[in-house]
């Protein structure tokens, strides 16, 4: 009997999206996505947050991106409190920039944060070591499989691609017109970036013909980066039986498998005879 993790109503895909830093760009982001129902995570520093409102670009203040972030059912993430070098600091200064930031974080949303992507893209072991002893869980890097597989290791965690990728659309076109075989692992899909590229680049069509490619799909489920890590550890938690025909769920999130090319439903707290 094979048994392959499935998403929420037994879907093969998912996707999310990830941005970085807070800027005032991310207010026209955050209405495309909602447009096409993307959900994702922003990536903030705490320290850098304006004093008055941002116009057009730059860093948003408290005013602005509070009810941005928490109104639009996105994640809001540690990015560290002042964007440094993480790997060019101490294990004390590495902790203090990201548990200040979770603090800071914490406040604004009331609710735990336990994700982060890294400023620059950079890191090394000590940093790795600080973020576990930090209580963050995963965190994003600046890394572009394309490919659309499961994270393994969430503490230097890869994405599909950026957004700026040449193979964008092409990756895009393969998610959307392609399905996962029954024994093959579900796909993620992962874009991340800045908002304010897309002003730079003058190329906001980038992304308003991503989503509307990719959003309002019922084989695809979209999640905040904290959402596909808690799914995915709920999955890996479940208890089989030795000959595989008993599922035990001790998690508060159900489950889904595909098993012999059936979906099947694992609920929260549960065990059933598949």
């Amino acid at each position: 009997m094979g048994i392959i993790m499935r998403f929420p109503g037994g879907l093969s895909k998912a996707l999310t999206l990830s941005y970085d830093d807070g800027v005032a760009q991310d207010i026209r982001l955050v209405g495309i996505m909602a447009k096409h129902g993307l959900k994702g995570t922003f990536n903030i520093n705490t320290g850098t947050i304006a004093k008055k409102d941002a116009v057009g670009g730059g860093r948003m203040s408290d005013a602005q991106l509070i009810p941005l972030y928490r109104d639009s059912g996105n994640e809001v993430a540690v990015h560290t409190y002042t964007h440094p070098h993480l790997e060019a600091m101490s294990a004390v200064q590495i902790t203090e920039e990201v548990l200040r930031d979770r603090a800071e974080i914490e406040k604004r949303f009331g609710k735990i944060t336990r994700g982060m992507a890294y400023p620059y893209g950079s890191y090394n072991d000590t940093v790795v070591d600080c973020l576990k002893a930090c209580g963050i869980v995963y965190s994003r890097t600046t890394v572009s499989t394309g490919s659309f597989g499961i994270p393994t290791d969430w503490l230097r965690m890869p994405a599909t691609c950026h957004h700026n990728d040449g193979r964008l659309m092409t990756l895009c076109e393969k998610f959307t017109t392609t399905e996962p075989r029954p024994h093959d692992q579900p796909w993620l899909f992962y874009l991340w970036g800045h908002s304010y590229e897309f002003d730079n680049n003058d190329n906001w069509n980038v992304i308003e013909e991503f989503a509307e490619k990719i959003g309002g799909r019922e084989d695809v489920w979209y999640a905040t980066n904290i959402e596909v890590y808690d799914y995915v550890k709920a999955y890996e938690a479940i208890r089989f039986s030795i000959d595989k025909k008993t599922a035990e769920n001790p998690t508060s999130i159900d489950v889904y498998c595909m098993v012999d090319g059936k979906a099947v439903k694992i609920p929260a707290g549960s065990t059933i005879t598949i």
